[in-house]
């Protein structure tokens, strides 16, 4: 299957990547350099593929053509590759002085590993005739080449010298959590040197015990300061001719990740903001903290509490708060309308005695969904409540960017449209905001009538914090080891915000879309937990399902939202909240249970692992069981409907002793949600693995405290 859209534009890159061509390097990534080099075949002085594959990876990928490698030169660099630098008696390579480095290129290169870059070297055998100096701009990290060819009789890809590398597997193969050979398993060195490892170098593949240097690396990695390092003792493997044999793209993928993950997790500051910086909005933050303290839990003002000394200060506070929008509103011409709806609406309210409040006619003017535009803000002023906060209605004010890139203007036109759909992040916000809540939704507004439904406003950066922070913390406790990508991720605030981009835009349209029983969104309704939990998770497993496809037509931040909704769902969805009727938990037992119950996920010897290679099946199949289940539904009455979806549950995620649900017949009555009040409050409690999780991840699952204007505030 495969999605019918336009190609999808790239991102914004991940990392940047330089190849050095300037030292006589045997190797190119300009296709029409190979071809001077290699007239009758320019594969095997191409590196083009490669730098095709890394670029597909959302990776900006350049070459330096010439001039010295300068600091100047690096700073713009996260990963700089120098593959086998030769002179041109002993291979051809590209136009340059000479394959040496000078002093101060050394200089420079080991300062840009110590700041947190990444250097890629590739040797080859016979090392010592090519004239470079490679071997003195590996001495720091304790790598060394050796002056051989390795050959292997027994282990080989049709000639001996075409060695099969033994990867190296358990605790000596894992780089701080990070198994830099997830999906490697086969991978061909072609007429390779090996490596002598000293200090900290770690050894990633060898040769086999057959080998003329038996047991020897072939590929190694060390760490240096705030950097890293890989050497491979072959360059053929990278090259357009063997690229595609074995695992070779993978292994390219895992160490430019890698090699990229420290750089990605130092991403500068955000563009300023004028009116964060404006002395309105610290002046506006001031004047909503003084009301929410003066407001009832239904966001009047207490009156009865503080007579008429709360009437004089809630009506000093309102017109500090009209005088601070006003000040703001030239920062926001969009949103004019609505600016001048809530200085109205807050008119109204301080005149009609502070009563409950009716923002009605601001949240009609509101209007995010019409201003999709890549780096606009929106201020946001209302009372209202907070989903997986406080229920209380009190004003809040927001200060909101939307990310709006090209590639998810494509897909929502193209593919996923949803036209109420506005990922937003936060500039700043007031004290109300200090909670788990990752969402503005209109709903959650105090209004008289039934509440304008023009936009869903979700904060794709808490969300995505959350994420780094709970995985990384599972990750650390159940001692699993991510594969390179993954790890990069959860480094990386930028490329996990994309991934929640993707999955909120597909999730939230899902919602409306399949094979549904009536009224499958199920607002305002009445029925067992597991039916919202059953839906929400159909809604993830189908944003996990198109991701898939996304991926396969070469849309990398596919991949991260497939990783993203997997992690997520296993690793804090089950461990947060309270066990009365938490349907997002349930979500993920079931994911949970049925990977392990089919073997793409284990947990042994205290350690999880996860089939990498096919835990997206495992994922796919549950979301069929799920399809299924909503299909048949419509041929069956409300209470079977419900009963099945138990069936379904229980099947993997054993239910609660003493549940009626579980082991009595429940009788069918015209309105079957009499039955709702048998259902238990943890009908589906938490597996010993998820009780005893829970327990260590709690440090995790504390959000850390943010420096605001709203804090400042409150502090005050």
């Amino acid at each position: 299957m495969s999605l019918d859209i336009p190609p999808v534009p790239t991102r914004h890159p991940l990392a940047r990547v330089l190849f050095d061509e300037a030292h006589r390097e045997a190797w190119t990534i300009r296709p029409d350099v190979a071809r001077e080099m290699q007239p009758s075949h320019p594969e095997d002085s191409s590196y083009a593929q490669a730098a095709e594959r890394l670029r597909r990876w959302d990776l900006d990928v350049r070459a330096h053509t010439a001039g010295v490698l300068t600091p100047a030169v690096l700073a713009d660099v996260d990963v700089l590759v120098i593959a086998h630098p030769s002179e041109p008696r002993w291979e051809r390579t590209v136009p340059g002085d000479g394959p040496l480095l000078r002093a101060e290129e050394l200089d420079a290169i080991h300062a840009f590993v110590a700041a947190g870059g990444g250097l890629l070297v590739l040797a080859e055998e016979e090392h010592e005739k090519y004239g470079n100096n490679v071997t003195e701009l590996l001495a720091p990290y304790g790598i060394a080449v050796h002056n051989e060819v390795v050959s292997d009789y027994a282990h080989h890809d049709r000639a001996p010298h075409w060695v099969l590398a033994a990867p190296v597997r358990g605790a000596a193969g894992r780089i701080g959590g990070v198994d830099l050979l997830a999906g490697v398993s086969s991978a061909c060195f072609y007429r390779a040197a090996t490596l002598d490892l000293a200090g900290g170098a770690r050894a990633l593949l060898r040769t086999s015990a057959t080998a003329s240097t038996p047991d020897a690396p072939l590929a190694a990695v060390a760490s240096a300061g705030a950097g890293r390092v890989a050497v491979l003792g072959d360059s053929d493997l990278f090259g357009d001719d063997c690229l595609g044999d074995g695992d070779h793209e993978t292994l390219l993928r895992n160490l430019t990740s890698w090699l990229a993950a420290p750089s990605m997790a130092d991403e500068g500051a955000d563009e300023p903001s004028s009116a964060f910086t404006d002395p309105a909005w610290s002046a506006l933050v001031g004047a909503v903290e003084a009301l929410r303290a003066l407001q009832r839990p239904d966001g009047a003002i207490d009156v009865a509490a503080g007579g008429d000394r709360h009437t004089a200060e809630a009506a000093d506070q309102v017109r500090e708060v009209v005088a601070a929008v006003q000040a703001l509103a030239p920062h926001l011409p969009h949103q004019s309308a609505y600016l001048a709806a809530v200085v109205d609406d807050l008119r109204h309210w301080a005149d009609d005695g502070f009563g409950v409040p009716d923002f009605g006619p601001s949240l009609e003017a509101f209007r995010p969904d019409l201003e999709r535009r890549d780096g606009v803000e929106h201020l946001v002023l209302f009372p209202m409540y907070k989903q997986n906060g406080s229920r209380d209605t009190a004003f809040e004010a927001l200060l909101v960017r939307v990310p709006w890139p090209a590639w998810l203007a494509h897909l929502e036109r193209e593919r996923y449209d949803n036209a109420k759909f506005v990922p937003v992040t936060f500039v700043d916000h007031t004290s109300g905001y200090d909670s788990e809540c990752a969402v503005l939704f209109p709903e959650t507004v105090s209004v008289a009538e039934r509440a304008a439904n023009h936009f869903g406003g979700i904060f794709c950066d808490r969300e995505a914090e959350r994420f780094r922070r709970t995985v990384t913390a599972a990750a650390g406790i159940l001692r699993l080891d991510l594969p390179p990508d993954v790890a990069a991720l959860c480094a990386s605030q930028r490329a996990a915000q994309d991934a929640y981009l993707l999955w909120d835009l597909v999730h939230d349209r899902a919602h409306s879309h399949g094979d549904l029983p009536f009224d499958p969104f199920m607002i305002r309704q009445r029925m067992p937990y597991w039916m919202y939990a059953l839906e929400e998770l159909r809604c993830d497993l189908t944003a996990f399902g198109e991701s898939v496809l996304l991926e396969r037509q070469g849309v990398a931040v596919a991949r991260d939202a497939q990783r993203a909704i997997l992690l997520d769902r296993l690793f804090r969805f089950p461990v947060t909240g309270t066990r009365v009727r938490n349907y997002d938990g349930l979500g993920g037992q079931l994911l949970f249970a049925y990977l392990h119950r089919t073997g793409r996920l284990h947990w042994t010897d205290n350690r999880l692992s996860i089939d990498w290679d096919h835990v997206a099946d495992g994922v796919l199949e549950l979301r069929t069981l799920v399809e299924d289940l909503y299909r048949e539904g419509i041929d069956r009455t409300k209470l079977g409907h419900w009963r099945a979806a138990h069936a379904l549950v229980a099947t993997y995620v054993p239910p609660a002793a003493g549940s009626v649900w579980a082991s009595q017949p429940l009788a069918e009555v015209e309105d079957p949600r009499v039955h709702v009040d048998e259902v238990l409050d943890d009908e589906f409690p938490l597996s010993i693995f998820y009780t005893s999780l829970r327990l260590k991840m709690a440090p995790a699952l504390e959000r850390p405290e943010r420096v605001s204007a709203a804090s400042a505030a409150v502090a005050a």
